[in-house]
């Protein structure tokens, strides 16, 4: 199987999303209703579906761009610096008076599953700015990537205008909450995990089987590739021509805490890059199992030596 390292020709992605901090507790369990427990631990890193991404987009290779919006405080200095830090080209970033940085409480059991609350913050101020500012890098774009915590109604402007540019539109549909039908057809790719793939499609998701019945239905209403992430069991992936199912790269799990922020970004730079869709899903695959080894988010986004390391190693890789 040929990878798209092979003919690796640095394109260009755009992440419109949101920056949060991550405020992490670590404990041997999650508390009951009511429960008060003692933890292990506390991290506080930069993290946010869409800063996430564009920081593991430009750890993969991709030039990135990254469009959102911070607070003037301390939290909002400390994404800026991770996103500077990684490459991330943030000079349509904005920065807001009056208001507080997003921020996500995390909590992380011993096993490495997670729960998440988010408080938006200066996310939930996007809109007609960071939609001028998208239209002006579109046609210089291979691919722009969306999430759901930003409000609705500008992921689905965003798609809108990129689909006018030719330029592949990928959503990762998370926070889970319903779509609109006319979004559908605006979107190139989605990436919904178990959760998300039940809200959206009413099928309850339980493995690859359920996976592809979701995934039937999604394509259905206008959407070209399906790749539902299944955590431990891989990603069942549905396309105009092709199926299929990869299982999980075997490793040690520390964390899942921006797993599927990983794959997400892999999937976008790998497809950018002319690889078909088995490829791009096995680059996906690779990306979350290395996010999984490390706590964090953002510092635990996989480098691409790293993943093409994984990938030789893995008998699926075809390498």
């Amino acid at each position: 199987m040929v990878h798209p390292q092979e003919g690796h020709r640095n394109p260009r992605i755009v992440v419109l999303g949101s920056a949060n901090m991550d405020l992490m507790a670590i404990a041997s369990r999650f508390p009951e209703p009511g429960e008060t427990i003692l933890g292990k631990g506390f991290q506080a890193t930069p993290g946010g579906k869409g800063a996430n991404q564009a920081v593991a987009a430009a750890r993969l290779g991709a030039r990135t761009m990254f469009i959102g919006r911070v607070g003037k405080d301390a939290f909002g200095d400390a994404l800026v610096h991770e996103l500077q830090t990684n490459g991330v080209d943030i000079k349509d970033l904005a920065r807001e008076d009056g208001v507080p940085t997003g921020i996500a409480h995390i909590q992380v059991d011993e096993a490495g599953q997670n729960k998440i609350i988010i408080a938006p913050g200066a996310n939930a101020g996007c809109g007609a700015l960071e939609l001028d500012r998208l239209l002006r890098v579109l046609p210089r774009t291979d691919a722009l990537l969306l999430q759901m915590e930003l409000p609705a109604v500008v992921s689905l402007e965003a798609a809108r205008e990129a689909k006018e540019f030719g330029c592949s539109v990928i959503l990762d549909p998370a926070p889970a909450s319903p779509l609109p039908d006319e979004e559908y057809p605006l979107l190139d790719v989605i990436l919904p995990n178990e959760t998300e793939a039940t809200i959206l499609t009413g099928v309850t998701v339980t493995g690859p089987a359920t996976a592809r019945e979701a995934a039937l239905r999604i394509q259905g209403r206008g959407v070209s590739i399906v790749v539902v992430k299944l955590g431990d069991q891989g990603a069942y992936y549905l396309g105009p021509t092709d199926e299929g199912h990869l299982p999980a790269m075997q490793v040690e799990v520390v964390d899942s805490v921006g797993a599927g922020d990983a794959f997400s970004a892999a999937f976008a730079v790998a497809s950018a890059e002319g690889a078909s869709l088995v490829e791009a899903v096995l680059w996906g695959n690779a990306a979350g199992a290395l996010a999984v080894t490390q706590r964090g988010a953002q510092r635990a986004m996989p480098h691409r030596r790293d993943l093409l390391n994984l990938l030789k190693s893995t008998p699926e890789s075809g390498q």
